[in-house]
């Protein structure tokens, strides 16, 4: 192994926009789709050659719906790939009939160089390399082996230390010095993987967030020579450094002097360590220290579809919403309310559980209480805002009319689920917009709608859970008698529990969903 670039990790917002592009338009392999290793509920994909070998990845994080990040000082700023110099015009007219935001071709350092945007403008560059060879590129069904990107070329890092940090990475790294023009010092590896250096002196900081590359790994011998490194980094007061074991690699953090991220990372025991080369990808990988049921984890993550898989994009609706669809999807629905302080995952594995085979829409409250995600806000501890309750049921019946068309819903097979929060909004959405509902479970529900509408729920089945010690227990039978007094099919089950929802839980909504929708 020589020196060079091991992989490059960025931030995306938007899951499916990324892989069509990094897998649809570019060609390359999803090889790992991992949870990740500081959040379970983070997905982060891996992308590279057929093998999965270093030096081809490149990494994203997903954050959906994240805060745009800001390119700028102590930052890599763009991702070059090696193609043969014969390819860039296959890629020139790629890029126009799919539709992506170029620049070029121009000469940089005596080569052709092609700059595309991918989906959250993060800038890739094709690089047309002098005299290189075709390795083993995932073979793509619309691009030729021989104009496929072959690995990673390098990366550009914007620095106000440019010099600093270009002796930085020469003493630590492997990395040497080869040319300067333009305000760029570039540095090669034995491999000719290539940094770029920039000077951007004057330039704003870098803001992390999504459309970002939040760190560069160069690569290393074996786990000695990342220790070795760690040691020498430390003598000499270069900043924290911290070491970890990803599984794929072992490896330290450091910023350089200049602010950057970098990344020291072996090249094993590699890509393949948990599943063999011919279904990279295809596994969920959860980091063994989570002791998380991955099937749980994988309910709570994003889903995506490989270019020429099924697909369901998730639409623009009034709600922030997470879809899950499972394999075995039987035609039912179970939509989501959380509590106080939950999101559109919070209750994914729970709605799993509940009913396997059905399609989850998992909403996330518009109002903020005391800084936690609510459905409506709360004034005291027994009352709330009247006006924020009516307007927010409008939200909802309106998310509940797009979603049966946008995701097929088929209300007669369709159950509504909230717990605490969530569940108060359905019992008042049920007040307020009979008939929309027909199907709900209330978790921990009490009323909170002032007025009392005169309506008629007749056909609407309710299955009410409250807990025997749950503090707001008290408050249940008024809600449980307003919508049987409205012709609602209702039965209030009483649990040995107090306000948090369990196993017991998950079985009685179980029944109930098996006996009424169908």
């Amino acid at each position: 192994m020589s020196s060079g670039i091991h992989h490059i990790t960025a931030i995306t917002r938007k899951i499916q926009a990324n892989v069509d592009f990094y897998v649809g338009f570019l060609g390359l392999r999803l090889v790992k789709r991992t949870a990740g290793f500081e959040d379970a509920d983070q997905l982060h994909l891996v992308y590279g050659d057929a093998s999965g070998a270093p030096g081809t990845l490149i990494t994203f994080l997903a954050w959906e719906d994240g805060s745009q990040g800001r390119v700028g000082l102590g930052q890599a700023a763009e991702i070059a790939l090696s193609i043969r110099p014969e390819a860039i015009g296959f890629w020139l007219t790629r890029a126009l009939s799919h539709n992506i935001q170029m620049s070029g071709p121009a000469q940089e350092f005596g080569e052709p160089v092609l700059r595309l945007k991918d989906p959250d403008g993060i800038i890739i560059k094709l690089v047309g390399e002098a005299e290189l060879e075709v390795q083993d590129p995932w073979p793509a069904r619309d691009i030729p082996a021989g104009d496929a990107i072959q690995r990673i070329r390098g990366a550009t890092i914007f620095s106000e230390k440019p010099a600093e940090t270009a002796d930085f990475i020469t003493r630590h790294f492997g990395f040497r010095p080869v040319a300067e023009a333009g305000g760029v010092r570039r540095l090669a590896s034995d491999v000719a993987d290539v940094l770029d250096i920039r000077d951007a002196g004057g330039f704003w900081t870098a803001a992390p967030g999504t459309g970002t590359i939040d760190h560069v790994a160069l690569r290393a011998a074996d786990q000695a020579a990342v220790e070795r490194t760690a040691a020498a980094l430390a003598a000499e007061a270069e900043g924290d450094v911290n070491m970890h074991d990803r599984t794929y690699f072992y490896s330290l953090y450091v910023r350089e002097p200049g602010g950057a991220l970098i990344e020291y990372a072996t090249d094993g025991p590699g890509m393949t360590v948990d599943e063999p080369q011919e279904t990279l990808g295809s596994k969920l990988f959860v980091p063994a220290h989570f002791r998380a049921d991955p099937e749980e984890v994988r309910v709570r993550l994003p889903q995506f579809s490989l270019p020429g898989e099924e697909r369901m994009t998730e639409r623009d609706l009034p709600f922030i919403h997470r879809v899950h669809r499972p394999e075995n999807a039987d035609g039912t629905a179970l939509v989501l309310l959380h509590g106080t302080g939950g999101n559109e995952t919070s209750l994914l594995p729970f709605g799993a559980r509940v009913a396997p085979n059905a399609m989850l829409v998992s909403l996330r409250g518009r109002s903020t209480d005391e800084g936690y995600p609510r459905f409506f806000r709360r004034l005291t501890m027994t009352s709330f805002d009247q006006k924020e309750i009516v307007t927010e049921a409008e939200a909802l019946a309106a998310f509940i009319e797009e979603a049966n068309a946008a995701y097929g819903l088929d209300p007669a097979k369709t159950a509504f689920l909230g717990y605490s929060n969530g569940a108060n909004m359905l019992g008042a959405a049920l007040q307020l917009h009979p008939g929309l509902i027909r199907n709900a479970v209330l978790l921990r529900a009490m009323n909170v709608l002032e007025g009392a509408p005169k309506v008629d729920l007749a056909g609407t089945n309710v299955l009410m859970v409250t807990g025997q010690s749950d503090p707001y227990g008290a408050y249940a039978a008024e809600i449980e008698k307003r919508l049987a007094g409205a012709g609602a099919s209702v039965e209030n089950r009483l649990l040995p529990s107090g306000h948090d929802i369990g196993l017991a839980d998950v079985e009685l909504a179980r029944q109930f969903m098996e006996k009424v929708v169908r």
